[in-house]
């Protein structure tokens, strides 16, 4: 029962948001400002499995944040995926702790983490760093507790 208990509370948060009409808003936080993206949330394996794949475009304040109830080496690839996305690796608390820019859309190339990661958010692929976005910088959204 301990084990499920994250998984548990995830999921309840990702009820919760789809409840409250599915749009959540995930902002970056640069040294240079505040970069706002309305996300969908992929908490659960069916969501994770799908993510963007079969899209045509993405609205430039778009994007999807993949959440994971525990800090592991996180791997995606871009199978079915049309369009080229900058994939933002985040810890527990919403730090960056790796970018990956401008993912291949249709690659089987796996793309992993370096080391543990929280959650994933994924945007248009240039804006990271278009916008001045860099690991260290962290997501502000309900999901991170701040302080690890």
């Amino acid at each position: 029962m301990r084990r499920l208990l994250p998984v548990l509370c995830l999921l309840a948060f990702a009820a919760a948001a789809l409840a409250a009409g599915g749009v959540n808003l995930a902002t970056v936080v640069t040294n240079d400002g505040h970069h706002p993206f309305r996300v969908e949330i992929a908490a659960t394996p069916g969501q994770q499995a799908r993510g963007l794949m079969y899209r045509q475009e993405m609205a430039a304040d778009a994007g999807m944040l993949f959440l994971f109830p525990d800090d592991r080496v996180l791997s995606f690839w871009m199978k079915n995926t049309l369009i080229p996305l900058d994939m933002l690796f985040l810890a527990a608390d919403g730090r960056i702790v790796h970018i990956h820019p401008r993912a291949e859309p249709l690659s089987l190339t796996p793309i992993r983490s370096p080391g543990p990661a929280r959650a994933v958010l994924e945007i248009n692929g240039g804006l990271s760093q278009r916008l001045g976005i860099r690991a260290g910088d962290r997501v502000e959204h309900p999901a991170f507790r701040r302080g690890g």
